[in-house]
């Protein structure tokens, strides 16, 4: 008997699944080269340049905001992008996140991880309420913003919890009260028109989380 609860100890280790197998693991949505799983204005406004995707120009003002979106729809997760954006002083960009495309309309509606002028680590809500729903104070982005430099944003979204980190610090850690805001989205990729600025985006990852009520 000792002999077959021994054998039995010794194996059961290989039997029981490892700790974390089931965890969800990060999927790259660029694969550096192509367009592949994305859609938007690539024939004028968006280019893959040295594995990054990248639009605008600093010779010229970009003329309206535009937006290099996912095909697929994701609900909870955790999203990570680093970024870098250069140009005028008014330039603007952002990511956005539990978004839809307006039909007929070369803008989109929803939720975005704001970056440039006055709006670096702010949620702000594209089109529906366009307003800031949330930012930090300005004094975190003093020392945290790399100015014309690679800036890193994770977005975790479950259930109606949005928090942004911006370079490794919180910047946002926002409840959504509005049980009509949809809760999935597509994830999308912005210049902002009025400026002369560009901006590139890369190592871009997302992890799935289970649905939160």
């Amino acid at each position: 008997m000792r002999l077959i609860l021994s054998a039995l100890l010794l194996t059961l280790p290989a039997l029981l699944p490892a700790a974390g197998a089931d965890k969800p693991k990060p999927v790259a949505l660029f694969d550096g080269k192509t367009f592949d799983g994305w859609e938007g204005d690539t024939a004028k406004t968006w280019k893959v340049e040295d594995g990054c995707l990248v639009a605008g120009s600093l010779d010229a003002v970009v003329p309206r905001n535009e937006f290099l979106c996912t095909k697929k729809t994701y609900e909870d997760f955790e999203l990570k992008v680093t970024f870098k954006l250069t140009g005028e002083k008014n330039k603007n960009a952002g990511v956005q996140f539990r978004t839809k495309r307006i039909p007929n309309h070369h803008e989109v509606s929803g939720y975005q991880a704001d970056a440039g002028q006055d709006y670096w680590g702010a949620l702000y809500d594209e089109s529906r309420r366009k307003k800031v729903l949330a930012k930090p104070d300005p004094k975190v982005l003093e020392k945290l913003v790399k100015h014309d430099d690679w800036n890193e944003y994770v977005i975790r979204c479950e259930g109606p919890r949005v928090k942004l980190t911006l370079n490794g610090t919180v910047t946002v850690d926002y409840t959504e009260e509005d049980a009509t805001v949809e809760r999935s989205g597509i994830i999308g990729l912005q210049i902002h028109g009025g400026a002369k600025a560009k901006v590139y985006y890369k190592d871009i990852t997302i992890e799935e989380l289970p649905a939160k009520k």
